[in-house]
């Protein structure tokens, strides 16, 4: 069986898009299937694309069969691509939808692809409507959709977002897989030494792109009451680790007005592959301060680590802890995350650790490949 993913991989930056499709296709490849990543030669034009590069400095992944051919604002390079696809003739077409921008793009290929009566094709859908809406989000998403058969969703709020466009194809929910893809959980000494950071404070990570639907903003005013009177013996550091993808400045005025600098240690670069590990055996805890969400692929990571989370109770984010079993649940503003941050640091260490343990059994990419394998028969 031929199997097919179209979607970001290899050389552009991992970042979670392309490190997910990868690690699929080896699922895939596990089981049996001849499996190929169809990606972007160009994903996005540069004065739309909001950090510093789109491409990877890390070397190509040997064992997997990456076409780079797609040009997601060339119309010739669409049909080119569809019909390329539809002399193929794969079992099976996996793509994955995140942006509707995307829309007309994999829209095109799709059509085409369908054409020779063979392809089943099956939709991954990350976010069916985005966190920040644009023009065209509507008709392109509409656009998309009309030639996939059936999607995988790993959220009720994107599932619910999806039957907006869709009343009657298949759709099943697959709770995100955990990567394990970025090497084995390390000592926080060693982590710690390579980062420079010491042993002697708790670490705060918030972890990922910066973008505002993310929340870093109610993080740090959680910071300012966490250094407050009633926190002020609490030794501790907040490790931003990741790209922005906005504007930097009003970050720099909100730490400038709440004078909270010596409280972060900013690592605000794009964070490769073979750092990830690094980051999140560094931390005591990973929080995710965001206002919006439909799910997250930094909870998924941390579960891989074993390092507990505060999550806020937005989107699906909440689903892996169990109902407070594995982590801690905070509303999505500063005073409940500082609350729940506290809450955490009083417990006795290790206190989540074997529910999430026991949880994290629960999310395997086999079950991922069944999910898409099952729908794709229907």
């Amino acid at each position: 069986m031929k199997v097919i993913i179209i979607g970001p991989a290899h050389p552009l930056r991992g970042g979670g898009m392309a490190t997910f499709n990868e690690r699929l296709a080896r699922q895939f490849m596990q089981e049996g299937f001849d499996t190929s990543i169809y990606t972007f030669s160009l994903q996005y034009p540069s004065f739309i694309f909001p950090g510093t590069s789109q491409y990877s400095e890390e070397p190509a992944p040997k064992d997997l069969n990456i076409k780079v051919c797609i040009n997601s604002i060339n119309p010739f390079n669409w049909i080119k691509v569809g019909y390329r696809l539809k002399k193929e003739k794969a079992d099976l077409i996996v793509v994955r939808y995140w942006l509707p921008l995307m829309g007309p793009c994999l829209g095109t290929i799709l059509r085409i692809a369908k054409k020779n009566k063979h392809s089943k094709i099956v939709c991954i859908a990350d976010n069916v409507i985005p966190h920040e809406k644009r023009f065209g989000d509507k008709p392109f998403t509409k656009y998309f959709v009309n030639p996939v058969d059936a999607f995988v969703v790993m959220s009720e709020k994107v599932l619910s977002d999806l039957r907006l466009f869709t009343k009657d194809k298949p759709a099943q929910m697959v709770l995100h897989p955990l990567y394990d893809n970025f090497g084995e959980k390390i000592s926080k000494e060693i982590a710690r030494k390579k980062l420079g950071i010491n042993d002697n404070e708790f670490i705060i990570l918030f972890f990922g792109f910066i973008r505002n639907y993310k929340g870093l903003d109610i993080l740090l005013d959680a910071v300012k009451i966490l250094k407050d009177k009633e926190y002020s013996n609490f030794n501790f550091k907040v490790l931003v680790a990741g790209e922005f993808y906005e504007d930097k400045k009003k970050y720099d005025i909100q730490i400038e007005k709440l004078g909270i600098k010596e409280n972060l240690i900013l690592h605000t670069h794009f964070i490769s592959d073979s750092e990830v590990k690094y980051y999140f055996c560094a931390a005591d805890v990973v929080v995710q301060p965001y206002r919006n969400a439909t799910q997250s692929g930094v909870t998924p990571l941390a579960f891989h680590f074993e390092i507990p989370t505060i999550v806020t109770n937005v989107g699906a984010l909440p689903v892996m802890l169990a109902g407070n079993l594995a982590g801690l649940i905070a509303e999505p503003n500063a005073e409940s995350i500082a609350e729940n941050i506290i809450n955490y640091f009083t417990l006795p260490i290790g206190h989540y650790l074997p529910k999430l343990i026991e949880e994290k059994q629960k999310y395997s990419w086999f079950k991922l490949v069944y999910a898409i394998l099952t729908l794709s028969k229907k």
